[in-house]
């Protein structure tokens, strides 16, 4: 990326287009100069439903751009919050017998990891490589061990992965429109980012929940590890609401609506207010059921996403910080204290309630990481015919 240059960058997400055109100045800072937040319907269930008239809006809200700045871009940064993405973390091993370990040893490794990825993920291809962990003799390495003697070295790797099928839809949307795909970043990726540049805070769990589906995220000392997403939010505490006390969602939404569990001392005998009840026949309703009833899916649901999920079972530890997302205020505002001591249950006394990441901040960091890179992030590099690799990662031998 050249600095002085202006950049386009477009985040998809399952509701919006938003599209950010942008440079560093002077002091290699990135300003946002023109932004466009757009509506997205042709995405469903994870896939395009509509590729011509993506492209046509694609087209539509760049022209604006291009227009206003008398500029034509001729590539583009994508931030996906959307489409189905995997990842795997994975060991290679090298057995040094006394002898030191070489940069050609490493470049073995992470070769040999990539390609048995692509052997056994042929529907899949590698968006993010994460540098996750050196080992050497049994004991944890900060920074690779170029140089130091030992008898046996291992190296992890995280990959995410994106279905070739979904890669190819998005290349050819901007295709259609003479962009080329420069480089695609997972917007978790970003958004971890910015909780470690805002809390110096390295190693933690991120907890999204909105309102049909829910993502954890994890880093390990700067290395993005391990998402996964879920096919549901906080609806469905209103659901479980509705169907046991046979209410509406909007007599729910006035009940909540006046923060009733908020710094109260709750009444187990107290009935919700007839006020409540808007053109709806009143019914006596006790306010600790329904605490009783979203503390149960609380609990229920952070078991399913953290607690009782075995893909984070190794990653979990007692001391370790977990950041919680809530997006429905109504939720966040009456039972902050059930997430609180549910984490105080489980031994996780670290924790805090974060706001939503702001669009103009994913940015920044997105435009950050196409310039500078990630320490941890690995990237590979094409291998030369007559020697060994001279560069398979950038940044991972500095």
């Amino acid at each position: 990326m050249q600095l002085n240059d202006l950049n386009l960058f477009i985040e998809i997400n399952d509701t919006n287009y938003i599209f950010v055109a942008g440079k560093h100045d002077e002091d290699q800072n990135f300003k946002i100069i023109e932004k466009i937040v757009t509506t997205n319907k042709e995405i469903n269930i994870n896939k395009f439903t509509d590729i011509n008239d993506a492209s046509n809006i694609i087209k539509k809200n760049i022209q604006l751009i291009e227009k206003k700045l008398n500029f034509v871009f001729k590539d583009v940064i994508i931030i996906l919050d959307v489409f189905e993405l995997n990842c795997l973390n994975i060991s290679g091993f090298k057995k040094l017998n006394g002898s030191q370990v070489k940069k050609e040893n490493i470049s073995y490794i992470l070769n040999s990891l990539k390609l048995k990825i692509s052997e056994n993920e042929k529907q899949k291809t590698i968006l993010h490589i994460f540098n996750s962990k050196s080992v050497l003799d049994g004991k944890n390495i900060e920074n690779l061990p170029i140089g130091l003697f030992g008898d046996f070295y291992s190296h992890e790797l995280t990959f995410f992965l994106i279905k070739k099928n979904d890669l190819k839809n998005i290349k050819l949307l901007f295709n259609k429109n003479n962009l080329e795909v420069k480089k695609i970043f997972i917007k978790s990726f970003s958004e971890g980012i910015g909780l470690i540049h805002q809390n110096k805070t390295e190693t933690f769990f991120k907890i999204k929940l909105d309102k049909n589906n829910s993502k954890i995220i994890f880093f390990d000392k700067s290395s993005f590890r391990y998402s996964e997403s879920f096919e549901f939010g906080t609806d469905i505490i209103f659901k479980d609401i509705e169907k046991i006390c046979s209410i509406d969602n909007h007599t729910i939404n006035n009940y909540l609506f006046d923060k009733p569990y908020k710094l109260k001392v709750l009444n187990k005998d107290e009935f919700i207010e007839k006020k409540c009840f808007t053109n709806k026949q009143y019914r006596k309703i006790k306010k600790k059921l329904i605490f009783d009833i979203v503390e149960a899916r609380i609990e229920e649901i952070l078991d399913i996403i953290l607690y009782k999920n075995i893909n984070t079972y190794s990653f979990k530890k007692k001391s370790i910080k977990i950041y919680l997302f809530v997006k429905e205020k109504l939720i966040l505002d009456n039972f902050n204290e059930i997430f609180r001591i549910y984490f105080l249950k489980n031994g996780n006394v670290n924790h805090d309630f974060v706001n939503e990441s702001q669009d103009d901040t994913i940015f920044t960091n997105t435009a950050k990481l196409s310039a500078y890179g990630w320490s941890k992030e690995a990237i590979p590099v094409s291998q030369s015919k007559n020697s060994l690799i001279s560069r398979i990662f950038k940044y991972i031998f500095d």
